[in-house]
């Protein structure tokens, strides 16, 4: 077995410099919240695989589900030689997804070509261009969708022009000096100087910003958007990539809003490590592309599909969405309580196990990156991996197995509020 030195010098010269890598250790074996390196050393993961194993590392459901379906066959390409497993998933997510009405779903591979394709659905059932979405918002790597992601720094530096007809607008977070009225008003304003709502397809906002901070979109300004969209004939769509499959709380983000989205997309979690995305919307919406307008070579794998149907299973059997809130509720107490103690501790927030906590310098508003910087390198050094996020990467996001034993989350914890008390030393 190579060293990580020996394993980083080959990395250096065979493999992109543009994939940046956070830790200096590599992966030689995952179970449930635990992964152990190629040079033995044991660590908690609180990264989750960035929001993919809401299921934990290999559950055995999930790993039973997919080795069984490997025995039978791998690929055949679903739009060449359709299989069940395609049909079924889909009859399953239709059934729970709360889109206001008849639900049809359609699968694909990563969450970009998800968002992609919904916007494609957008545009071919209004017969319009144009997109709008929100500052700090993240919705993929792709050309397209960084044109869709809010946020300049990593991700769009260096790769434009980006596709026309995409406008940004203001997101409402109170913290950073934007009410729900001025977002409102920022809509209003594009309407007037950039374009008409009668040229808008679709708007596209996530329920909680993942990238942007883990800020809980307020319902009220979902609501708005919702009549807004009604208003002008505009599809909504929420982006749940990441807050999907037990996150919050409950099986959708979208649950906790009272708003019922005419599209929902989907990867991350939905199959425990798989690659695999989807939409799930109004069959009215889902049905506007002509037949061959949708697809991918890869798209609906089989294997992932097994993956899908076990975790939707685990998500019922070991009632994440009620283990989700019941975490999320141990790790906001907890750093509740550290206000007193650590001044950086502007806001804890979030739904259910999708928590975060975003840092300010003492006595100003001034985001503090240093600090969580900080704390995050600490966290490390000592067996726990943890995120950073945010507009001003000021913010540390937690996303944890939901299936995480309750002695090492307790473990985690400790490590956590070690960490955050060494960075504020």
């Amino acid at each position: 077995m190579s060293s990580s030195v020996e394993i980083t010098q080959r990395r250096l010269a065979a493999t992109a410099r543009g994939v940046g890598i956070m830790c200096d250790f590599y992966a030689e074996r995952a179970e449930n919240a635990e992964i152990w390196t190629t040079e033995g050393k044991r660590y908690i993961d609180f990264a989750g695989g960035i929001g993919v194993l809401n299921t934990g590392h290999l559950h055995p459901k999930v790993q039973a589900a997919v080795a069984e379906q490997l025995q039978k066959f791998s690929h055949t390409c679903y739009q060449v030689v359709p299989y069940e497993s395609y049909v079924s998933a889909a009859e399953k997510i239709n059934a729970k997804a709360p889109v206001g009405g008849t639900a049809k779903t359609f699968f694909l591979t990563s969450g970009a070509e998800a968002v992609e394709n919904a916007v494609k659905v957008a545009r071919a059932h209004t017969g319009r261009r144009g997109v709008i979405a929100f500052f700090g918002g993240y919705h993929g790597r792709t050309n397209f969708t960084l044109g869709l992601t809010g946020k300049v720094a990593p991700y769009k530096l260096g790769f434009g022009p980006f596709p026309a007809d995409i406008v940004h607008a203001p997101y409402p977070n109170e913290l950073h000096g934007v009410s729900v009225d001025d977002a409102l008003a920022g809509i209003q304003k594009i309407f007037k100087a950039t374009i008409a709502p009668t040229d808008v397809a679709a708007i596209i906002v996530e329920p909680v910003q993942g990238e942007g901070g883990f800020n809980v979109t307020p319902f009220d300004f979902l609501q708005a958007l919702r009549e807004l969209c009604d208003e002008h004939g505009i599809v909504l769509i929420f982006d749940e990539v990441q807050t999907g499959f037990a996150r919050t709380g409950k099986l959708f983000a979208t649950e906790h809003t009272g708003v019922a989205p005419d599209l929902i997309t989907m990867a991350k979690s939905m199959a425990g490590g798989f690659p695999i995305s989807g939409v799930v919307g109004k069959a009215e919406i889902i049905d506007a592309p002509a037949p061959g307008g949708l697809g991918g070579t890869y798209a609906g794998s089989p294997l992932a599909l097994a993956a899908v149907d076990a975790v939707l299973d685990v998500i019922e059997e070991e009632q994440l969405c009620q283990r989700a809130q019941t975490l999320g509720d141990q790790l906001r107490a907890r750093l509740e309580g550290l206000k007193g103690d650590i001044p950086q501790i502007r806001m804890v927030r979030g739904l259910g196990g999708m928590i975060a906590v975003e840092f300010m310098q003492p006595g100003s508003n001034e985001p503090d990156a240093a600090f969580a910087k900080k704390a995050q390198t600490h966290a490390l050094e000592n067996g726990l991996i943890l995120l950073t996020c945010g507009m001003y990467y000021n913010v540390m996001r937690f996303l944890f197995p939901l299936t995480i034993q309750d002695n090492v989350f307790a473990e985690a914890l400790d490590k956590m509020e070690a960490a955050l008390r060494h960075a504020a030393q």
